[in-house]
């Protein structure tokens, strides 16, 4: 089953950009990310939309 939500490390890694890139995809609102507990993760669906859309 693939995960419906990816760490902010594991989304910096798969898109091949750095932790503050993605905080900063976050504020502009290019991705979609939630608090669980004290970890911010991104959706799943929120990161193929980004990459769909720049291709």
């Amino acid at each position: 089953m693939e995960p419906l939500a990816v760490s902010i490390n594991d989304t910096a890694k798969a898109l091949g950009l750095g932790r503050t890139s993605i905080y900063a995809m976050i504020a502009d609102g290019r991705l979609e990310s939630f608090k669980l507990g004290r970890r911010t993760l991104i959706k799943a669906e929120s990161i193929r939309q980004l990459v769909a859309a720049q291709g």
